[in-house]
C-alpha cells in the first residue's frame, strides 16, 4: 500500500534506507539535487528502483536532471492521475 501523498520526508526516508544517505545529510531543500547531498548515480538508480517498486514511477534522464522538488512533484502527479496501483 502506498501513501496518499509523497513528501520530501518520504523521499529522504528512501534515500537513507536504500541509497546510503546519512541521517545527518537529510534536507528539506527542494532545489537540491542528488550531488548536493553527496549522492552519486548509483544512489539515483537505487532511488529509481524503489520509486518504481512502490509507486510505479520512473525518473527519466540523468540524476542531475532532477531536483528533489521535481521528484516529489513527479510522484505526486502520478498518484493524482491514478498511475499508481
Amino acid at each position: 500500500m502506498t501513501d496518499s501523498e509523497f513528501s520530501m520526508t518520504t523521499l529522504m526516508d528512501i534515500l537513507v534506507e536504500k541509497a546510503g544517505l546519512p541521517e545527518t545529510a537529510r534536507t528539506g531543500i527542494t532545489g537540491f539535487k542528488m550531488a548536493d547531498i553527496g549522492l552519486d548515480s548509483l544512489a539515483f538508480l537505487s532511488l529509481e528502483v524503489e520509486l518504481i517498486s512502490r509507486y510505479g514511477v520512473e525518473l527519466p534522464g540523468r540524476p542531475d536532471d532532477h531536483t528533489f522538488g521535481d521528484i516529489v512533484t513527479l510522484v505526486n502527479d502520478s498518484l493524482a492521475k491514478g498511475a499508481v496501483q
